[in-house]
């Protein structure tokens, strides 16, 4: 199943005022795991970038200058995306700046219900425990030690860490698949193949009915009322 992990940095926090989009960043999945395709632009918003803004993502008026409208992007972005759903944390804010975005372009929005909310996830996995994505990777073991500043690409990658222990952690198949996890890391399959060969073989057990379990299975039938088995 095809997913797409994706983030965003703003100019501010309410698009209905005039903020924009500066920056979108994907992660394509694949059965929960990254592909390594990678969407990733920034963004001339056209507007001056808050301070508050700055302080939280660390993109400049200065640095975004020289950056494409978002217009120049947006058909490649789309086409990146295509119809997978969209795992991204507290979605209504990252879909409110997109659907903001597209409707200056008179294109169509993108539907809320395409959207994989992390944030609600972790909420009703964690009832009552911090949420934001800081804190669900100090809760699973993930090394958030570049984040020094919000990015759309790196935040990105670090949720869709995150989304897959949120969705079971880093065995979702419990290794019914045709791979095997050993102490090194992955087994391919024709490694797993050869260890289930070198395993020893067993007897088949017999489990037929004996004389006696018939015996009683009749015994039992005879006390039912029409009993299906007898049809």
């Amino acid at each position: 199943m095809r997913e797409i992990v994706l983030d965003t940095e703003t100019t501010g926090i309410d698009p209905q005022a005039g903020h924009r989009l500066i920056e979108i960043g994907c992660v394509e999945l694949d059965n929960l795991m990254p592909t390594g395709r990678r969407f990733h632009e920034y963004f001339n918003p056209e507007r001056p970038v808050e301070a508050g803004a700055v302080e939280v993502h660390g993109l400049t008026d200065d640095f975004l200058a020289d950056k494409p409208l978002i217009g120049a992007k947006i058909e490649e972005f789309l086409a990146f995306i295509g119809d997978a759903p969209l795992v991204i944390h507290n979605a209504s804010f990252d879909i409110g700046f997109l659907n903001a975005e597209l409707a200056r372009l008179n294109l169509s929005p993108l539907p809320m219900s395409r959207a994989i909310d992390t944030l609600a996830l972790a909420r009703e996995r964690y009832p009552g425990a911090a949420a934001s994505l800081d804190a669900l990777c100090r809760r699973h073991g993930i090394d958030a030690s570049a984040r020094t500043y919000h990015g759309a690409l790196l935040d990105a990658e670090l949720l869709s860490e995150v989304y897959l222990e949120l969705k079971g952690g880093r065995q979702p198949t419990f290794g019914l698949d045709d791979q095997a996890t050993g102490a090194g890391g992955t087994i391919d399959g024709s490694a797993a193949a050869a260890r289930r060969a070198s395993l020893p073989i067993r007897q088949p057990r017999p489990h037929a009915p004996t004389d006696d379990e018939l015996a009683q299975h009749r015994a039992l039938l005879d006390q039912l009322e029409r009993p299906i088995w007898l049809n």
